[in-house]
């Protein structure tokens, strides 16, 4: 039996593709600020939104590990990364007093998603749209991140 080390090397090496972490629904809010502090600044800490995503499924639906990462499409070891990074991310915050910012990643979502300028609301739509559906504004911007341009 013949084998090619250099087919061996690379299947070795080479990492899994990455997959788009697959979100139901985005966050409502961009983020929380901590309440009874001085109004010093004491800076954020970022979380993605599929490590918002990660916590919603496993603390607030009570999924557990398995049934979350079929959820968001990935196995069940990158989902435990995931909510593991989001768990020490809220903690730091919650230490050190700092605000939340919910924002970013690697994630893909159905429909369209945009959020209001002008009532900070956050909707969705099978098709694209120019005003928000809550307060009429059209000054919205897209959360899909393919698409997202804060600008507009």
């Amino acid at each position: 039996m013949e084998f090619d080390c250099a087919k061996i090397i690379y299947l070795c090496i080479m990492p899994n593709r990455k997959r788009h972490r697959r979100m139901s629904a985005l966050p409502t809010m961009e983020g929380y600020k901590p309440y009874g502090i001085s109004g010093r600044d004491r800076g954020s800490v970022e979380l993605l939104f599929e490590e918002y995503e990660a916590i919603r499924l496993a603390d607030y639906e009570n999924l557990t590990q398995e049934e979350a990462a079929r959820r968001m499409n990935i196995s069940r070891p990158t989902f435990t990364r995931l909510y593991d990074k989001a768990r020490k991310n809220i903690a730091r915050a919650f230490i050190e007093s700092k605000r939340i910012v919910i924002r970013g990643g690697d994630y893909e979502i159905d429909n369209h998603w945009y959020r209001c300028r002008h009532c900070h609301q956050v909707n969705s739509s099978p098709e694209p749209v120019d005003n928000c559906q809550n307060c009429h504004s059209d000054d919205i911007f897209s959360l899909n991140k393919e698409s997202a341009n804060p600008s507009k």
